[in-house]
């Protein structure tokens, strides 16, 4: 048999590592230990009742055919009127492009507006698939990073601005961050917004978490003036309503530019799961008590992890309003260890306690002139019951180094 050649652009595509994690943390299970699995995002509680139940509904009433690559039109209608809403901005259903699920906007909106050689502004760390499809598409990534402070991580605007140059044309701008949990205030959101004006770029809002927040309103940067027209918002049901394996989403933007993702998805995925899709308007327009459940059991863990993490000694954590995770500075601790490299410091503190975790190096490259030692604990897919047990394993051995 002859050789296969790949192509030579599969050498910049990345992954979501969180898996890779994922799939250590079973390897120790099936040997007999005690796994905590602080290390990916996913959701261990139940998906409300009367959004299966509509679901199953639109199975047996034999909505499992092809659709319009856009999605039906009651949900378009749906998510345009929520969204619209909630972010005080009309949209109609030629502004929404049903997804299976959120990942699939952000590879639409590369393939969209930037050509090989751009440039696009994106968060790190981050979601690694910014980083992964930008340089996979032959784009130029340009990570910008954060500072962290007692009020928790705020963009570093001079190193922000200093990436920008005429080859500059996307953005990437993820409010309630992911790994961090960051927020922008009304300020840094402006700023964002000016930026993007100033310098022409297109926005893709990542708006994920948009609806996990634990007290307060959220905010969208499409909100603000002349700002819907440059921006395309990444919206999920997978946190809110807990249906990350259902995979529904939807991308919201621009008319012109929802053709072109339409287009894209015809061509690509057909269309999203159609019964699916009636589960997705009953999740928006039904009962919302089961997401306000969900929304207080992710609290309820937050609010415990963060006390149990903060009883350690060497720990630095900024408790944030959103997202289900917490990156804490454990750079004391790493020193304490004399951990050889990030992998390192995870797989001993999980062959020695069970816990198991992400590192920074998991949300993308480091860049030049980080100095500190971040971890992140998801707290979405862990009983209280787990977060007590295994942060106690940690606090003995962490202590004991």
């Amino acid at each position: 048999m002859n050789k296969t050649t790949y192509s030579d652009r599969l050498v910049n595509l990345g992954t979501e590592t969180a898996f890779a994690v994922s799939s250590d943390a079973t390897e120790h299970a099936l040997k007999g230990n005690t796994v905590f699995p602080f290390h990916l995002g996913d959701i261990n509680i139940e998906t409300p009742k009367n959004i299966i139940e509509a679901t199953e509904k639109a199975m047996y009433n034999r909505k499992t055919g092809y659709v319009p690559s856009a999605g039906i039109p009651q949900l378009r209608d749906a998510i345009a009127d929520v969204i619209g809403s909630q972010r005080n901005v009309n949209y109609t259903r030629e502004n929404v492009v049903v997804q299976p699920g959120g990942k699939p906007v952000i590879l639409k909106f590369i393939n969209t507006l930037m050509n090989p050689g751009d440039g696009v502004l994106y968060p790190n760390p981050g979601y690694p698939i910014y980083e992964s499809q930008i340089e996979y598409n032959g784009g130029i990534a340009l990570p910008y990073r954060y500072i962290h402070s007692e009020d928790g991580f705020k963009i570093d605007r001079e190193h922000f601005e200093n990436l920008i140059d005429d080859k500059t044309k996307l953005l990437v701008y993820n409010n309630y961050q992911n790994p961090i949990g960051g927020e922008s205030s009304n300020e840094e959101m402006q700023w964002i917004a000016n930026i993007a004006q100033k310098y022409n770029l297109w926005v893709l809002s990542d708006e994920a978490y948009f609806n996990i927040q634990y007290s307060g309103m959220p905010k969208s940067i499409v909100s603000l003036p002349n700002m819907k027209e440059r921006s395309i918002i990444l919206y999920t049901f997978s946190k809110t309503y807990a249906m990350t394996g259902w995979r529904l989403g939807a991308a919201v933007g621009p008319e012109k530019i929802m053709k072109i993702f339409s287009k894209l998805g015809t061509n690509d995925e057909s269309c999203t799961n159609h019964f699916i899709q009636y589960g997705g308007i009953e999740a928006l327009t039904g009962s919302q008590e089961g997401a306000e459940k969900i929304l207080q059991r992710l609290k309820n863990r937050r609010d415990l992890l963060s006390s149990k993490l903060n009883e350690i000694k060497g720990l630095r954590l900024s408790i944030p309003n959103s997202t289900f995770y917490l990156f804490p500075d454990i750079t004391e601790i790493y020193k304490s260890m004399n951990a050889q490299s990030y992998e390192n410091f995870r797989r001993k503190t999980l062959l020695n306690t069970g816990v198991s975790f992400c590192t920074r190096e998991h949300f993308g490259k480091t860049i030049d002139g980080e100095n500190k030692k971040y971890i992140r604990f998801a707290f979405s897919g862990i009983s209280q019951n787990d977060i007590n047990k295994g942060i106690d394993e940690l606090k003995q051995y962490w202590s004991d180094l």
